[in-house]
């Protein structure tokens, strides 16, 4: 299998800067990382993001791809990141662990959340407005999110100087390396607080239960997922808020059946019905309709009523209601009856039997009383 080209991989334009290339990679990585993401390919999808960014963040392997493409993104010397034990460490690091790269108190995005929310059938179909509640952090109303009980002071970390981060000076065969990483005191805030507040115990947040007004779209289907921007949690240092996204579970209807925007179900009609023709009530979404049957009509007989499936998303027109007609089989016959049904057989030349299958009737005019 060919591989995919790199700047596809991330996700940018091939004149994407190192600073693009970078914040994009770091978001694939924490989404695909095998001990986050659970999917059958992530570990797949995280090693194709981690071999992109290990020739695009390098200038002289960008240049070889951009000019010959992934044969000379194998050209120059050793590859230190091309998928060995210690590939990318520097990287990997960085992002779980606040490397030297990093800035601790640089603003950052608040996770996204996820609401499963079960609806009914015909509240997917039609769409429908409510609110839902979902616990999220907010800022703490003691302390306003200083993290200090109030009266108390919020003072510079003396460690690291208010920076959030500690510079720790190596000596190898190399030469002298100086790494940064995040203080060990502040915990990368660059503060330091004497008296926690008792509310929060110094993180500046609490668990809050927050009402939303949602709107489901008409024609939402099962495990349809929608984003509502800015109702995540909220963000670090100043950050952006992150997405809550509302996973949609439709329960399944007595009598209806969905297929795309198409809806599917069976309508039972006599013998007498069957064979001289009659119209009939169907039951639908908006209500009941009239069919015509045509006489000679035969069991499991498909009908298409036009327009009354499920609408589609975000445009115009719906779906159809296809009708499958059952011919049901009378269990409760007077003596007459039976006398002139067997009067029919000799007159046909056929065997007498019976089979009753009711319930059929009985959904229908469930649906059609509107119980439905």
């Amino acid at each position: 299998m060919s591989k995919r080209d790199y700047y596809e991989v991330l996700g940018v334009e091939r004149s994407a800067s190192e600073d693009e290339i970078r914040k994009a990679y770091r978001k694939l990585a924490r989404k695909y990382h095998p001990d986050v993401n659970k999917e059958p390919d992530a570990e797949q999808k995280f090693k194709e993001v981690k071999e992109a960014y290990d020739v695009l963040s390098d200038s002289q392997k960008r240049a070889n791809y951009d000019r010959f493409g992934h044969a000379g993104a194998q050209q120059g010397g050793f590859d230190f990141g091309g998928g060995g034990d210690f590939g990318g460490f520097g990287d990997i690091f960085d992002m779980f662990f606040g490397g030297g790269r990093r800035n601790p108190n640089a603003p950052r995005q608040g996770d996204d959340l996820q609401y499963t929310m079960q609806i009914e059938f015909k509240e997917a179909v039609f769409g429908k407005e409510m609110d839902i509640e979902i616990p999220k952090e907010a800022t703490c109303s003691k302390c306003d999110g200083s993290g200090a009980e109030p009266g108390s002071k919020v003072e510079t970390c003396h460690t690291c100087g208010g920076s959030g981060q500690q510079e720790v000076v190596q000596n190898t065969p190399f030469g002298r390396v100086v790494n940064r990483r995040i203080c060990p005191t502040c915990k990368g805030s660059g503060k330091f607080v004497s008296v926690k507040c008792s509310k929060c115990h110094g993180s500046g947040r609490e668990k809050v239960r927050r009402k939303i007004r949602i709107k489901i779209p008409a024609g939402v289907d099962d495990g349809a997922r929608m984003r509502i921007t800015g109702e995540g949690e909220l963000g670090i240092n100043g950050g952006p808020p992150g997405d809550l996204y509302v996973v949609f579970r439709v329960k399944p209807h007595e009598f209806f059946e969905r297929e795309d925007n198409d809806i599917f179900c069976k309508v039972p009609i006599t013998f007498t019905q069957a064979t001289l023709g009659a119209e009939i009530e169907v039951p639908t979404l908006d209500g009941k309709v009239k069919l015509k049957v045509p006489a000679g009509t035969q069991t499991g007989t498909k009908f298409r009523l036009r327009g009354h499936g499920v609408p589609y998303l975000n445009r115009s027109g719906r779906g159809d209601q296809h009708v499958k007609v059952v011919v049901v089989t009378p269990t409760k016959l007077t003596d007459r009856q039976k006398e002139l049904l067997r009067e029919f057989a000799d007159l046909s030349g056929e065997e007498t039997h019976e089979d009753g299958e009711t319930s059929f009737f009985d959904k229908m005019k469930k649906v059609l009383r509107g119980e439905g």
